[in-house]
């Protein structure tokens, strides 16, 4: 099985408290990740941790760059689709190797049609994500690391 540390940084887009505590155990107790994990509330916060604006400015030119995001959809201020609208429109060097993955409550088929249509978008996953599925992401989409 994949270590799921051949990541650095992870960033968790969740607007639900319940959800990210679940996520952060799941990252560090279960999987034993020892990355960072940052958590944003919302799809505006989390553009702003990618840009270093707002609350995150004082970063400076050393923007706080994940391996792997895991996205919610429905949140208040900014959703998981308007955050993706966004995110398409950054300079590629605060998105080059970025992978995201929708991790959803929504059973919506549009939700995850919708989803599809989105380059950057590489997986769909209905909440709760599991210790399997997390290292089925990070295997997808990084395990070329592990080899290196």
């Amino acid at each position: 099985m994949i270590d799921i540390n051949i990541i650095s940084n992870i960033l968790l887009v969740d607007d639900d408290q319940t959800s990210i505590f679940l996520q952060q155990h799941l990252l560090t107790d279960v999987c034993n990740y020892t990355g960072k994990i940052h958590a944003c509330h919302n799809g505006k916060v989390a553009l702003d941790y990618l840009e270093n604006k707002g609350e995150f400015k004082e970063n400076g030119t050393s923007y706080p760059k994940p391996d792997l995001i895991l996205l919610d959809i429905n949140m208040p201020v900014m959703n998981g689709f308007e955050f993706l609208d966004r995110y398409v429109l950054l300079p590629k060097e605060l998105k080059g190797g970025i992978v995201i993955s929708m991790l959803t409550s929504s059973l919506n088929k549009l939700d995850r049609d919708k989803a599809k249509k989105y380059q950057d978008v590489s997986d769909f996953i209905t909440k709760p994500i599991t210790k399997e599925q997390l290292l089925g992401i990070v295997e997808k989409h990084f395990g070329e690391r592990a080899n290196s």
